[in-house]
């Protein structure tokens, strides 16, 4: 059965987005069939892809998944793509117990058909990123290299562990992944540390540096692999590709 990750963080700006394309691309590269689901009613994920928000979102839907996803430009890869019309985003953000189920009905449909499945969630806590969890094996949190990189947290990882027992464990701890990366600035090393001795082994050992390809590449509808392959951005999402696919 294929792992579901679900990217998230109840904050913006952290690398949400670009982690759940990048990740998504790097492990399509490595000759994983790949899922993108994109359930953050701001659509980035799929432009940032150079695929246009859909009318209809996939998971209000009772029709099959399948008949919703769409190719990117990169072998491995698909897309659900999100969309921004308010009755859906409205219908997500709201869901009762009855779309939750179909909600995690539509994953498990497809998730034969796919090694991994990523889910972009909107930066927040609510009713929508809890039904994403719902639906996921695992969740994996980017969290900046800043001052207030732990605030929060503590709402967040509540919210997960109550989503592990409601799920009978199903939902698990996949990784914490620390972000926009300077190892000039002495801040960095010192929320790194702070990270690594509260979460422990939990958090990943590769870091994303900041590099302005990760910036620039979603503006010309591609991944950082298709825009910057040499960067070190590029890199980084392999490396972490390559600590994903390990911990299997």
């Amino acid at each position: 059965m294929g792992r579901i990750l679900c990217v998230v963080n109840q904050k913006g700006g952290v690398g949400k987005t670009t982690t759940a394309v990048n990740l998504s691309a790097a492990l399509a590269l490595a000759g994983q069939r790949t899922l993108l689901v994109d359930m953050d009613p701001q659509c980035n994920a799929t432009t940032s892809l150079g695929i246009s928000p859909t009318d209809g979102h996939a998971l209000v839907s009772e029709d099959d998944l399948v008949g919703h996803i769409v190719d990117s430009r990169q072998d491995n890869l698909s897309v659900v793509p999100g969309s921004r019309t308010f009755h859906d985003v409205d219908k997500l953000a709201h869901s009762d117990s009855a779309h939750t189920r179909l909600v995690r009905r539509h994953f498990d449909a497809v998730i034969e058909d796919y090694d991994f499945v990523l889910i972009d969630c909107p930066p927040s806590v609510g009713a929508l990123t809890q039904t994403a969890l719902t639906a996921s094996t695992e969740v994996l949190m980017p969290i900046q290299c800043e001052y207030f990189a732990m605030e929060g947290l503590t709402q967040l990882i509540q919210t997960i562990k109550k989503v592990i027992v409601a799920t009978d464990g199903r939902l698990t701890f996949g990784g914490i992944l620390l972000t926009m990366y300077d190892p000039h600035l002495e801040l960095t090393h010192e929320v790194d540390e702070e990270v690594r001795d509260f979460f422990g082994d939990i958090v990943f050992d590769n870091v994303v540096p900041r590099d302005v390809s990760l910036c620039e590449a979603p503006s010309h509808g591609k991944t950082v692999f298709q825009y910057a392959p040499r960067s070190r951005g590029a890199f980084a999402y392999t490396q972490l590709c390559m600590e994903v696919l390990q911990r299997d």
